[in-house]
């Protein structure tokens, strides 16, 4: 029999289930002697797998059946000098605290790490999402059937709100750009901007002609006929690595981000100015195309801060107000790294520090570089604008699949031809975990969404305005628990279960 530990019924050791050892060498065929009730593998049942992909059908087995199910594996002798990972040390061996055994099964094989990064409200970037978003807001707010194409970008002591728009509604653009600019936090030269003393410039135009009669017919279309408002590709992407179906890079990194914000404003670190950046890397195993996330490899936090804090004061009140209520202690150990104002100074922040552009933070907006994306900022569009609806929809269609249990991780694409209502293609990809072929998931896609603009406007209440569209200019517009977050909704599949 292989070695890998304890023996069976060795002192210290106290079997639960069925139990033996691993020998991992070339491609071999082993034997499963017994398992606990729980366990997909029989025993008795003959194997033969390479070294990996033995381990992760090992690995699978556990971490299905939950702790204590430890499959139990002979090699034969000839295989007892092979290598073992650590995989059973962690198993077997009560002395090592704190390690449960899906997480020591996870750390016995290859693992990757990924990184995410996000923005706080008051990066230039995300100032001008916000501004652009606030637009629409109002537009939509007074008329539902605003088209709006709305750009923001802002430097020094000044903003500029520029775009076509066609509405009905009476917008006061300087009073948004002003009020939007304040409620950031955006108070004075020292902080970056003065709300209420900067330059504000509005360039505005209506839609073209061109657009329009190709789109809406001026107006003149039925929803189910509106075409989309240009051509490309987007992306939806669901993994259920996490409650809200997102990667854990993403959330982290996005939850840091806005605990930056909480307690800047509810005045526990006040200290903090509105400019700031987060970033985390998680190490990462893939169990046969999941992502399974281990530990939190780093955390890089850069926020502006006022002249009188020190450094370690920094540190010490970010490791106590922002990591430690956002992070999940199983995911930090001690060889963490945290990279804390790695700088050593960020006083000059906000416009003053640098440009800011709506559309420049579009991967911090999706999924932290997790799935894909077609290039099209949200921001300030109307939803005759695919490149903002045509990804919620697509989000949706992902993270129902997920719920539903027919994938462990999915990606979902979808494109468009301006002026077509029908999407040109639709594209499913489990990855490798899905319960039934990706065929079959893309049928299920088709007949329970509809991917027409006009028709996903309808769906997820897409004309509504009021304080809806700002609130996701900033930390994210997937994985919310948010109400006016139509699209994060899990929508009921329509399938037949039998043959999934």
């Amino acid at each position: 029999m292989g070695v890998g530990g304890r023996g069976v019924g060795e002192e210290g050791y106290r079997p639960a289930g069925g139990l033996a050892f691993l020998a991992c060498g070339a491609t071999m065929p082993v034997t499963a002697l017994a398992v606990s009730s729980r366990a997909r593998l029989a025993p008795g049942k003959i194997l033969s797998a390479p070294r990996r992909r033995l381990t992760r059908l090992v690995w699978a087995h556990l971490t299905r059946s939950g702790p204590g199910a430890i499959a139990a594996i002979n090699s034969g002798p000839e295989h007892s000098r092979d290598p073992v990972p650590h995989i059973f040390s962690y198993l077997l061996c009560p002395s090592r605290p704190r390690i449960n055994s899906s997480r020591a099964a996870a750390m016995a094989l290859e693992s990757f790490l990924f990184t995410s990064e996000s923005v706080n409200e008051g990066h230039p970037d995300k100032l001008c999402d916000q501004v652009s978003d606030a637009v629409l807001d109002a537009c939509l707010e007074q008329d539902p059937d605003s088209k709006v194409a709305c750009e923001t970008c802002t430097k020094t002591n000044m903003v500029m709100v520029f775009g076509e728009i066609t509405t009905k509604a009476t917008v006061d653009y300087e009073k948004i750009v002003r009020d939007t600019c304040r409620n950031i936090g955006f108070t004075s030269d020292d902080v970056g901007l003065d709300a209420d003393r900067c330059k504000v410039l509005v360039n505005i135009e209506q839609q073209s002609p061109d657009i329009a009669q190709g789109v809406h017919g001026h107006f003149t279309k039925r929803p189910e006929e509106i075409g989309a408002g240009d051509q490309g590709h987007m992306f939806g992407y669901a993994t259920d690595e996490t409650p809200e179906l997102m990667p854990l890079s993403h959330v982290l990194a996005t939850k840091l981000g806005a605990k930056l914000t909480e307690v800047r404003k509810n005045g526990t670190c006040a200290w903090l100015r509105p400019d700031g950046k987060t970033q985390v890397t998680v190490e990462y195993v893939n169990e046969e195309g999941a992502m399974v996330p281990v530990r939190v490899h780093t955390v890089l936090i850069s926020t502006q801060h006022d002249e009188t804090v020190t450094n370690d004061e920094i540190a010490a009140d970010l490791k106590e107000h922002v990591i430690k209520p956002v992070i999940p202690e199983k995911y930090l150990d001690e060889k963490t790294i945290f990279h804390l104002n790695p700088s050593g100074r960020f006083v000059i922040g906000g416009p003053h520090g640098d440009a800011g552009l709506t559309g420049r933070k579009i991967i911090i907006d999706t999924y932290g570089g997790w799935g894909a994306h077609g290039g099209g900022a949200f921001s300030g569009k109307d939803p005759t604008k695919v490149d903002r609806s045509g990804a919620y929809i697509a989000r949706q269609a992902a993270k129902s699949i997920v719920a539903a249990g027919l994938a462990r991780r999915c990606l979902v694409q979808v494109s468009y031809a301006i002026g077509v209502p029908e999407p040109l293609s639709v594209f499913v990809d489990s990855y490798g975990t899905g319960t039934i072929p990706d065929k079959e998931i893309l049928k299920i896609v088709k007949e329970n969404f509809d991917f027409r603009p006009g028709m996903i406007t309808i769906n997820l209440d897409l004309k509504r305005g009021g304080n809806r569209f700002i609130k996701t200019a900033a930390y994210g517009h997937f994985g919310r628990d948010e109400a006016d977050f139509t699209w994060e909704v899990v929508k009921p599949l329509k399938f037949d279960k039998a043959s999934a």
